[in-house]
């Protein structure tokens, strides 16, 4: 089989990956009746953004290249500010209970 071809699999799946956590976010929001950005939204930026990234190395594409490595980082960021709250939260709420 053609790299190229496989390539341009990965990439579309990227994409595909990336596109999802808009109609995640989108259903979330519209359950809510308010704007909200669930968890699964920050778990489908990083996997898209690091297929994408993947992507972009093989292609040797210094700007998307830039632009995945800096989104890959706010998206890690993001997840490990909910995890550190959540893990407060928790800690909070045994406290509260003893």
């Amino acid at each position: 089989m053609n790299p190229d071809f496989i390539w341009l699999g990965i990439g579309l799946l990227g994409q595909a990956l990336f596109s999802m956590r808009f109609l995640v976010q989108w259903l979330a929001s519209e359950r809510q009746r308010r704007s909200v950005m669930p968890l699964a939204f920050w778990y489908f930026s990083l996997a898209g953004g690091a297929t994408l990234l993947a992507y972009a190395i093989y292609r040797a594409d210094p700007v998307f290249i830039i632009g995945q490595l800096t989104g890959l980082f706010i998206y890690a960021r993001n997840l490990h500010l909910i995890w550190r709250e959540r893990k407060v939260h928790a800690k909070e709420t045994m406290h509260a209970s003893t």
